[in-house]
């Protein structure tokens, strides 16, 4: 069937008509490499050809050859911006008509055209004359007047299309309404998936999901401060907003996590991808002269939040440094601990776990304000028999010994939220999974090492030689600790922070009231304890010597190192010091330990590590007794 493009559509395109809606034939389509695929077509209208950019939520459509070369389409949403004084058209959505379609027309580019008015010739009130395309000499009035009209005949023949100025929009009636300024009209609102640096004006419609820090630095330039958030649309696109300096002092303050905003008048530029977790190459950098609006009606499309959660047996194989969402039930909050930076800011520290039903649990650790109201919230919830379900999002991996997941600046916390995968979730743990035993991917799971967890006795580590081979040896012990050593059983600490994680090296006295640290070349006021604990453990088989550090030693003792320290040192209570102390000894726990063999001196020795310490859970202990009963007898018979 004859197929009839919307002729000179390209024209009224570029004059301004962003309403016409127009059928166009793609000729050509181009992948343009970035950090995010874009593609450049070239689109016909059966008289000009013009390039134009696909807006990169249209790529699913060139990927599906639901788009081909030949592809007659209907152009449903666009905008036509100015790159190195080249017209670009932008498809910000499109409807295709026929997937495959011959050439239509004898398209050429729009460039080739003389497509402006031309000045009058001889007094002629006509108007800007037509060239026809083929026509070799110039005419005067009366003879350009009888060959277009031949030229009219002699369509039906050889049809030849005139060029026709570009489309000139209505001009608005500003009559009595004063002085304005060019190019003042609102700007449009489009999604955040068709921003690019090439639109000259845009706007944007959009929730403010999460809102940053203000922070200072100092560079060459002199001293600065910047802040960031984060924005979602109703079509789920995201992006991150950053202001600088005095910016900051405009914006800072009126924007709230949760409102929606209309925002304009920013810069796009390539997104920091080492501090900004979110899918998008670009990243708005608003100005002074930048507008940000907040909108007082409620906009239910635009959802609250966003989230792409990972199950926790899918971050053993994520790669260090990722940030991700994650969801799970949690089964145990330690307490807050202070944390010195490097900058000699405080902070603020609380390990926690999670668990889910792939069979994986994770450690989750909590930074700076979200130890207080979040992480006191959960471990009211935790101490008085009840497991909440938390969502993260914006979680950091971290690899070091397991993996890990530790909250950053952009990371939030919603307890108990109410959206079906905690529900799911909260039905599970409800139904049985709380009871299921699940193999944490932190700490005792270490590179190379054996997934399924290796019960062996005290006596069987000596009797099968563990730990002399040249990695070393994971294996779980059900023992109990008999013995602690109290009169070394912590060091002191440097508490600054390199990266995310605490130095932690081992400090001296520099004066009487200040520390150094050797590693980080720093001096403080005020140290940092953490355990060394050596401690004595026993099963049915025999005893061993074991040496616990800081986290397996809060878990052993109940309280942190400082706590202890202070006890017995600075307030010197022998009698609560040893409470705690007796308090420790023969509690029942799944020892998780790493046994290999050191020098010490010219001697080589078998050292045993505490990776992990569990207080035995009965139920599931006695679950596991079953299993293993079961598996001996299915291998008898």
């Amino acid at each position: 069937m004859p197929v009839n493009l919307t002729s000179n559509a390209i024209s009224a395109i570029i004059g301004g008509d962003l309403n016409l809606k127009p059928l166009v034939q793609v000729i050509d389509i181009k992948l343009i490499g970035s950090s995010q695929d874009r593609y450049r077509l070239l689109i016909s209208d059966s008289i000009s050809t013009q390039q134009a950019m696909l807006a990169t939520q249209l790529n699913d459509r060139v990927k599906s050859g639901s788009v081909n070369k030949g592809s007659v389409i209907q152009l449903i949403d666009y905008i036509c911006s100015t790159v190195q004084n080249r017209k670009i058209i932008v498809v910000l959505n499109l409807e295709t008509i026929i997937p495959d379609c011959e050439i239509i027309g004898n398209p050429r580019p729009l460039m080739e055209f003389d497509s402006a008015p031309k000045p009058l010739l001889n007094g002629d009130s006509m108007g800007p004359p037509r060239t026809v395309i083929g026509s070799s000499a110039p005419m005067n009035a009366g003879s350009r007047v009888q060959n277009v009209r031949s030229n009219v005949v002699q369509q039906s023949y050889q049809p030849r299309p005139t060029v026709q100025p570009p489309y000139q929009p209505p001009a608005p009636n500003y009559k009595n309404h004063g002085a304005i300024v060019k190019n003042e009209a609102p700007a449009r609102i489009i999604p955040i998936a068709a921003l690019n640096p090439y639109q000259g004006r845009w706007a944007i419609k959009a929730r403010v999901t999460a809102k940053g820090d203000l922070r200072r630095y100092n560079n060459a330039r002199g001293d600065g401060k910047v802040f960031s958030f984060d924005l979602l649309d109703s079509d789920g696109g995201e992006i991150r907003v950053t202001c600088f300096n005095a910016v900051v002092d405009r914006f800072y303050d009126s924007i709230e996590v949760g409102k929606v905003y209309l925002i304009s008048k920013g810069s796009l530029k390539p997104a920091q991808k080492n501090f900004n977790h979110l899918k998008n190459e670009w990243e708005i950098f608003l100005e002074t002269t930048s507008t940000v609006e907040i909108c007082p009606d409620e906009d239910s499309s635009i959802p609250k939040q966003q989230f792409s959660f990972s199950r926790i047996i899918e971050i053993e194989n994520t790669e260090n440094n990722s940030v991700l969402d994650i969801i799970g039930v949690v089964t145990s909050v330690n307490p807050s601990v202070p944390i010195l930076r490097k900058n000699g800011m405080e902070t603020q520290r609380r390990v926690l776990n999670l668990k889910d039903q792939s069979g994986r649990s994770v450690e989750l650790t909590l930074w700076g304000e979200l130890c207080n109201k979040e992480g006191r919230e959960l471990q009211d919830m935790v101490d008085s028999g009840f497991s909440p379900v938390l969502a993260v999002k914006a979680g950091k991996v971290n690899d070091f010994s397991g993996k890990s997941v530790g909250t950053i600046s952009a990371s939030q916390l919603f307890i108990n939220p109410e959206f079906p995968e905690a529900y799911s979730l909260r039905q599970w743990f409800d139904s049985g999974g709380k009871d299921t035993v699940s193999q944490s991917i932190s700490r005792d799971i270490m590179p190379g090492g054996q997934r399924n967890e290796i019960r062996k006795t005290v006596s069987q580590i000596k009797e099968e030689g563990l730990g002399r081979a040249d990695k070393p040896d994971w294996v779980t012990v059900k023992a109990y600790v008999s013995f602690i050593k109290t009169d070394t059983f912590c060091y002191t600490a440097c508490p600054l922070m390199i990266g995310d994680r605490q130095c932690s090296k081992k400090v001296i006295k520099s004066g009487d009231t200040r520390w150094q640290c050797e590693r980080c070349n720093q001096e403080f006021e005020e140290c940092d304890y953490r355990y060394l604990i050596q401690a004595q453990v026993q099963d049915h088989t025999g005893l061993t010597w074991v040496t616990a550090f800081q986290e397996t030693g809060e878990e052993i003792m109940g309280c942190s190192a400082k706590q202890l320290y202070s006890l017995k040192n600075d307030e010197q209570d022998d009698g609560r010091f040893e409470e705690v102390i007796r308090q420790s000894l023969f509690n029942q726990y799944l020892l998780k330990l790493k046994i290999k063999e050191e020098m010490y001196g010219d001697e080589q020795k078998v050292k045993i590590t505490v990776v992990k310490a569990e207080k035995v859970d009965p139920s599931s202990e006695g679950r596991y007794l079953l299993d293993l009963i079961s598996n001996v007898s299915q291998r008898r018979l």
